[in-house]
């Protein structure tokens, strides 16, 4: 089993990174792979809306700047993580951008992953950043993985999260959660359902 986790900061070892590296050591106590990958300082635009990923299966654009070779991780992995430093009370731009896109074309593969977010802050804004990420796995029917609060670390400088003892303790039981959920999955017989037809309703006709 393997768990891919997003780091949306430009900093490879800032607090958002130490606080997924905090979940993958609990999944790897498990006898879970995991896998970090930080798309924060990649130059990576927003969806332009061309529709072509339908047609195509893979961003049309994704080529250049990385986007379809992670996406093709995320659908092959077991779970997905997803952290983001809170910027101006939300998520970063790139991430958005990220997000926007990658769930559009590959969230369909993503259906029932156990997938869980975390927010790292200074101070404030962390309730909102943390919702909007799970917007992405509520739409696309992932298993949001319980904790035992909302999943946010507080820090200014790099580092300062380790001293939020509370904060990572809620990193560890993300990761002892998500282990547990993955496993029930991988020894289970019970099929997936069946995946619905939508039905697209529009206000306006």
């Amino acid at each position: 089993m393997k768990v891919i986790a997003i780091n949306g900061s430009p900093h490879p070892e800032g607090n958002t990174a130490q606080s997924l590296r905090r979940v993958c050591k609990e999944l790897e106590k498990e006898g879970i792979e995991t896998e970090i990958i930080t798309i924060g300082n990649k130059t990576i635009g927003g969806c332009k809306a061309c529709g072509a990923c339908a047609k195509l299966g893979k961003c049309a654009f994704g080529d250049g700047d990385g986007l379809n070779e992670i996406g093709e991780k995320m659908a092959a992995a077991d779970g997905i993580l997803i952290g983001s430093p809170v910027y101006y009370a939300g998520i970063n731009g790139t991430l958005k951008s990220f997000l926007d896109r990658v769930f559009y074309t590959y969230g369909g593969k993503f259906r029932m992953k156990p997938a869980a977010a975390v927010v790292a802050l200074r101070r404030g804004g962390a309730i909102d950043a943390y919702d909007t990420i799970n917007h992405y796995f509520g739409i696309t029917e992932m298993m949001v993985v319980p904790s035992m609060y909302w999943n946010a670390v507080h820090g200014a400088a790099q580092g300062d999260c380790q001293q939020d003892i509370e904060g990572m303790q809620l990193m560890e039981a993300i990761g002892r959660n998500m282990a547990y959920l993955l496993k029930v999955q991988a020894a289970s017989n019970i099929p997936v359902p069946e995946k619905l037809q939508k039905i697209k309703f529009n206000y306006v006709r």
